[in-house]
């Protein structure tokens, strides 16, 4: 049906997001206002498609605000290349990190000592660190 519209109740379950959540990106301007009847929502059939790219932007790590200006480069000819080009980059680092994090884990727990505090390469680690050297920098010492 054309006209088909959908209250905020079939929009959740269809999307699997809590009607709150709806209201709360329809308020921050994610999901345009829908139409009222006698006082409830009602969304056109493209507001789950809609749900969808939030939710889907919001799994490969777009923050609300940065899923806002997507969607609004994607309307308005902004460019979203350079929204995505900055998101890789932040990724890039997290993986850094992650992977150091998961490096000095691992070597902890390779450590022939009963104790990893009690290890100097801990005890060389935790010096770089307290000198203001990152975890990746700290670790390579």
């Amino acid at each position: 049906m054309a006209d088909e519209r959908l209250t905020i109740g079939e929009v959740a379950d269809r999307t699997g997001v809590a009607t709150s959540a709806l209201r709360y990106w329809e308020e921050v301007g994610l999901l345009p206002e829908p139409a009222r009847v006698s006082g409830q929502r009602r969304y056109p059939p493209s507001a789950v498609e809609q749900v969808g790219l939030i939710l889907l932007l919001r799994d490969v790590g777009f923050t609300l605000r940065e899923i806002k200006a997507l969607v609004g480069a994607r309307t308005s000819g902004g460019d979203r290349r350079e929204l995505q080009r900055g998101k890789l980059a932040e990724l890039d680092e997290q993986i850094a990190r992650m992977q150091a994090a998961r490096e000095a884990i691992a070597h902890g727990l390779a450590c022939p000592h009963d104790n990893v505090f009690e290890c100097p390469n801990f005890a060389g680690v935790l010096a770089a660190r307290m000198a203001g050297a990152s975890l990746e920098e700290a670790h390579k010492h």
